[in-house]
């Protein structure tokens, strides 16, 4: 006769009771969820960086200068944020899809010089305003037309091509001079307020919230992260990448025409040095709130984020008399800080995965 099998734990380790063996796996399963409940805080703090590194800043400027908590500088922070916070959220679009565009402060030049001298030829607000999207729209479709159709490697070389190419347009148009004088909507959406908060503060609102609302609730929304998470896939399961890349770019260098809006009536001007290194600050405020070169990751509000935190540094840096030259220094620090933090952010999830998949 065949003797019967011991049982399980009695054949891994006969000389140990099954109540050990029990207690002990009781204390490892024990171990695996302090471990997992642990990564996921670390990562919920990772997660709300932009969000502490933002609270810190504005702390740290309070206690260095009470004239940085008024309701006056509160004010000038908004209005001085909000071009840059309007090309984020173009460049937002762009960065997620594994984009980058190089031209949005050129684009605001020359918008801003077309605008002028339409309204010089006696065009109403409407029609500056209209001609003044339209320029940045065109700009960025040609942008996304060339990088597509032309197969280019990578965008930063077409945005680099217009970012030169807009600039001398701007240039050229204005004879190197500011055209003075702008629409009375246009000043008035660049440099108007209503009591201490600038309305360049609720047009801000009102194109993140379309933004938003796109990425987060419509097909195309969709697709741009699809398209930026891994490109070959998307096509494969039927994403129009070529489509969504050129709205994106155009979409961009509209954004960069309702920067452009808010240079102009700031300045009462169309001026072809404005938005000079925009495109730097914009780059530099989607990456300090959190998105990634790598695409498929970032969020509106975070970038928004991003812009205010540059707009911070500056201004309490202005508040505490601080030599310029060193606000480019705290800035490129800042954005160092946040792509190391996406760093351990992905090191952190790919932990969490595989902690995850162990305990299930």
């Amino acid at each position: 006769m065949v003797a019967a099998a011991p049982p399980a734990a009695e054949a891994l380790s006969p000389d140990v009771p099954t109540g050990h063996v029990s207690e002990r796996n009781g204390r490892r399963q024990a171990g695996g969820d302090g471990r997992y409940r642990l990564l996921q805080a670390a990562l919920r703090v990772i997660r709300l960086g932009p969000v502490l590194i933002l609270l810190g800043l504005v702390v740290a400027m309070w206690r260095l200068s009470p004239v940085f908590l008024t309701t006056g500088n509160a004010g000038n922070v908004l209005s001085q944020s909000a071009a840059i916070a309007v090309l984020a959220v173009g460049q937002l679009l762009v960065i997620l899809t594994r984009g980058i565009d190089l031209s949005v402060g050129s684009t605001i030049a020359l918008a801003s010089v077309v605008g002028a001298i339409v309204f010089r030829h006696g065009a109403d607000g409407v029609v500056v305003i209209v001609v003044m999207l339209a320029v940045g729209a065109t700009v960025g479709f040609v942008n996304g037309g060339v990088y597509v159709w032309g197969r280019l490697p990578h965008p930063f070389i077409i945005t680099l091509a217009t970012l030169s190419a807009a600039r001398g347009l701007a240039l050229q148009l204005s004879g190197g001079q500011p055209k003075r004088g702008v629409t009375s909507v246009v000043r008035s959406l660049g440099g108007g307020s209503l009591r201490w908060i600038p309305y360049s503060a609720f047009l801000v609102i009102g194109v993140s919230l379309v933004v938003a609302i796109i990425l987060a609730r419509l097909v195309w929304g969709r697709w741009i992260y699809a398209t930026g998470g891994n490109p070959e896939a998307a096509r494969r399961t039927g994403v129009p990448v070529k489509s969504v890349l050129i709205s994106v770019y155009a979409l961009c260098g509209l954004l960069a025409g309702v920067a452009a809006i808010i240079t102009s009536g700031r300045l009462n001007a169309g001026s072809p040095t404005s938005g000079n290194l925009a495109e730097l600050d914009s780059i530099a405020a989607v990456i300090i709130g959190g998105a990634s070169f790598l695409g498929g990751r970032g969020t509106v509000m975070n970038a928004l984020i991003g812009a205010l935190m540059i707009g911070v540094i500056r201004n309490g840096m202005n508040l505490l008399d601080v030599n310029a030259f060193l606000q480019p220094i705290v800035i490129g620090a800042v954005i160092v800080l946040a792509v190391e933090t996406d760093v351990v952010r992905a090191r952190l999830e790919d932990r969490f995965r595989v902690r995850r998949a162990e305990l299930s």
